[in-house]
């Protein structure tokens, strides 16, 4: 393993609570003035702003379109409404046969551990998620486990969220044991964006778990453009990857962030650079909220194809779509130049 050095200065539950959650002090710590960003006192009512400081640190100071601050920072323009967009965009509520838990595909299940995260990204498809109607309790794990064991045909369970590295390693080290007395399951998939926000959470108390479980487990990271990857970041792949997890990576295509070649390109050669493989590139879902994020589909497969044109196979991440009813990702062919 790595070393983690002065992770006791740099421990991720301290870092959670020194987080960003007023606009006056994000613009103060980026060197902004209020003019220089959008109104936004309705939309931060709706749901509130928060970023922590290690994410805020790979922002360019004095710069109110950082393609970072753009995924974190509200603006009024999500409280206008837009046709199509909804607060349940994957139709998740026809799929949550049970508290705390999403099955839509056939084998795999995936578990809300908690309503939580460590960033409020303002184009996330879950912000009108009822998390209140899906905590599980402790001991309403149980029922989860349950679940699973009377069908057979699910061999993948995914955590999710809100994040799940938001529980504590003690919480996840019981949830996984339990799991891995299900002969029939053979993967563990964790999507978290709070490796990315706050690095220190891969530290040594995860990867004990990570190494002494049975079943595969796969991390998969959430990052939107190179900036958000730095040498702490890879530092924790490379942990990760040594204890036997597989690191991959999915993104959204979101407008004024990374809906260009070269932020594109950049990202996928940042992500291989620090050990994480490029999965999926999303469009946005149409959550009520984050229409000003969006771009057409057609649009993203000509951008797909002009970053294909300069990357090979493996690092250009498949562009994809969650379309509610369909028993799988809708994945769309990149679009080449004649």
């Amino acid at each position: 393993m790595i070393k983690i050095e002065n992770q006791a200065a740099t421990d991720w539950r301290h870092e959670l609570t020194q987080a960003i959650r007023t606009l006056p002090e994000l613009a103060a710590q980026l060197a902004l003035s209020p003019a220089q960003l959008p109104a936004a006192e309705q939309a931060t009512a709706a749901f509130r702003l928060l970023v922590p400081r290690p994410f805020v640190a790979r922002m360019q100071p004095g710069d109110p379109n950082d393609p970072l601050l753009r995924q974190v920072l509200a603006d009024d323009i999500e409280m206008q409404p837009t046709a199509g967009y909804t607060t349940d965009p994957l139709d998740e509520g026809e799929h949550n046969p049970q508290k705390g838990l999403v099955h839509k595909y056939e084998r795999r299940v995936l578990v809300i551990t908690t309503g939580t995260c460590a960033v409020n990204c303002r184009y996330c498809f879950r912000r009108h998620f009822p998390y209140g109607d899906n905590q599980l309790a402790q001991k309403e794990w149980d029922s989860v486990v349950a679940y699973i064991q009377n069908h057979p045909e699910v061999n993948e369970v995914i955590l999710s969220g809100g994040d799940p590295l938001m529980l504590k390693d003690s919480q996840l080290r019981q949830h996984v044991a339990a799991m891995e007395q299900l002969p029939q399951l053979k993967r563990l998939r964790i999507h978290s964006r709070l490796p990315v926000v706050i690095p220190s959470r891969i530290d040594r108390e995860l990867l004990d778990w990570v190494r002494q479980t049975r079943l595969d487990v796969v991390f998969v990271y959430h990052a939107n453009h190179a900036n958000e990857i730095d040498d702490d970041i890879a530092t924790g792949v490379a942990n990760l990857k040594q204890a036997g997890a597989t690191v991959l990576n999915q993104g959204v295509i979101l407008k004024g962030v990374n809906d260009s070649v070269t932020a594109q390109v950049e990202l996928s050669e940042a992500l291989f650079a620090a050990g994480i493989l490029p999965y999926y590139m999303f469009t946005l879902d149409p959550i009520e909220g984050g229409a000003h994020f969006d771009i057409p589909i057609s649009e993203a497969q000509q951008l797909m194809g002009k970053v294909a044109e300069k990357l090979p196979g493996y690092l250009v991440p498949r562009l994809a779509k969650e379309i509610p009813g369909r028993p799988a990702k809708t994945l769309f062919s990149p679009k080449l130049s004649d």
